[in-house]
């Protein structure tokens, strides 16, 4: 754990300005955050970590919540070194932290480098935490005592502050190693794409219109009901955001669905229903009995695809089977486990025709999905050679 001696706390305008100055010029800057978003729609930035070689930083936000212009004009002498197009800012799991500053500034920064989508092209699992990659890449075991922490109250007891700051300071090695690594591999690049996709505004806003298709259970409603459904999860998600209250504060999913399958016309009909409050039903009875009114004869808009797209047949299955063993051979090739290489899910999504199938992206596609097509596609065939199993074009 670091030292609480070299980690450096801001929440003043001049000490602020002092890390600034320290920071400007530096290529690259690791970032973390912690929020509490327990009882808001919107995630509350509570606690900015930042650190470059032989500086690491706690920064509180919540120092400028209440003062003019708020948090982001408080955090401006920062914010301006975050949104500098010329400073690679390193994350892990980058997208909580980017949704934030999207919801402060507008828009979330660029470019990223991204830890967690960096560590499987070396070899590490998919997903991996970022206690687990540390420990892994150096050897360092981080404490989990403050997984659960309040960084909403003041004071911050000075453990949960080491805590926080570990999170940064060792994120600096931990990206020197893996983009070393990367570098030495001819794979730094390769993730360019996905670090830019992380930057899309689109990621980190959801349309109220669109809201329904995060609901599970919505691609079994059809008709009326599920027209009643999308205007029901539109109505509780402009709700949410205007009171800045979680969605489920507003109306519970499973709420959501069993009001669409029930189509209640009354106030009465509404009150049976399990999870309707008799508080909900008096602040919002009337606009839910009004989203049923109006939408219970629309045409809903369609569902999206299922992912995974339909079952497979036997043959199809046995392709699967056969594009597997393609992966198994070239995995170690690449250093890297089939899993992460190519998931079966992935191929069986390629094997049933959907150009959305994730061996078609990204470094993937470079790695075995271009090959893997061209075994589906007759191109390539696999073959024995002295108990040797060979794949590529069938010889003259």
């Amino acid at each position: 754990m670091i030292d609480s001696a070299t980690m450096q706390f801001v929440d003043s305008p001049g000490d602020l300005e002092a890390l600034c100055v320290r920071l400007r010029g530096e290529p690259w800057i690791a970032l973390d955050t912690e929020f509490h978003r327990e009882d808001t729609y919107r995630p509350r930035l509570c606690l900015l970590q930042v650190a470059v070689p032989g500086l690491t930083a706690c920064i509180d936000p919540l120092a400028w919540e209440q003062a003019p212009g708020g948090t982001a004009a408080g955090l401006a002498p920062l914010l301006e070194r975050l949104y500098d197009p010329g400073v690679v800012k390193v994350l892990h799991a980058a997208h909580q932290d980017l949704e934030i500053f999207h919801d402060l500034c507008g828009r979330p920064f660029r470019p990223v480098f991204d830890t967690q989508l960096a560590a499987p092209l070396l070899g590490h699992p998919d997903q991996v935490g970022f206690a687990s990659l540390v420990d892994a890449v150096l050897g360092v075991r981080l404490a989990k005592a403050h997984t659960r922490a309040d960084w909403a109250r003041r004071p911050l007891p000075a453990a949960q502050l080491r805590y926080a700051a570990d999170d940064v300071h060792y994120l600096v090695p931990l990206y020197q190693r893996l983009r070393a690594a990367l570098e030495e591999l001819g794979r730094l690049d390769w993730l360019d794409a996905d670090f830019e996709a992380l930057s899309d505004p689109a990621r980190y806003t959801t349309p109220p219109a669109a809201a329904w298709r995060r609901l599970r259970g919505a691609e079994r409603l059809r008709g009326g009901s599920l027209a009643v459904l999308q205007a029901l999860a539109g109505w509780r998600e402009r709700t949410a955001e205007a009171q800045n209250r979680p969605r489920g504060w507003v109306l519970k999913d499973e709420v959501l669905l069993d009001i669409a399958r029930l189509l209640p016309a009354r106030e009465q009909d509404l009150r049976h229903l399990r999870g309707v409050s008799e508080g909900t039903a008096r602040r919002h009875g009337a606009a839910i009995l009004a989203c049923v009114r109006d939408a219970r004869d629309r045409t809903p808009e369609p569902p999206a695809p299922r992912r995974g797209g339909r079952r497979l047949a036997p043959a199809e299955d046995a392709l699967v089977d056969l594009l597997m063993a393609v992966v198994r051979l070239r995995a170690p090739q690449q250093r890297l486990s089939p899993s992460i290489l190519a998931p079966r899910g992935e191929l069986e999504r390629l094997v049933a025709g959907d150009p959305d199938s994730g061996v078609l992206k990204g470094w993937r596609r470079r790695l075995i999905g271009e090959e893997l097509q061209r075994v589906l596609r007759g191109e390539d065939a696999l073959r024995v050679r002295d108990g040797t199993l060979l794949v590529g074009p069938e010889p003259p």
